[in-house]
């Protein structure tokens, strides 16, 4: 894991097409904004494991 210390307004570059850029930090909750090609899906984590169980699901059918 790569652990990063940024300020608001600063980047994260992923690669040569995703950007990830400190919004505002308010005590122990960061706001980040996610620059990305349309093509690449970008969820938070829960969201992203509910996509996952419901297509597990559908593909044991």
């Amino acid at each position: 894991m790569l652990v990063l210390s940024r300020v608001v307004g600063e980047l994260i570059s992923i690669g040569d097409d995703i950007s990830l850029r400190v919004l505002s930090v308010n005590g122990s909750s960061v706001r980040f904004g996610v620059e990305a090609p349309k093509k690449v899906n970008v969820h938070r984590a829960e969201v992203y494991e509910r996509i996952q169980r419901k297509q597990a699901r559908e593909g044991a059918r």
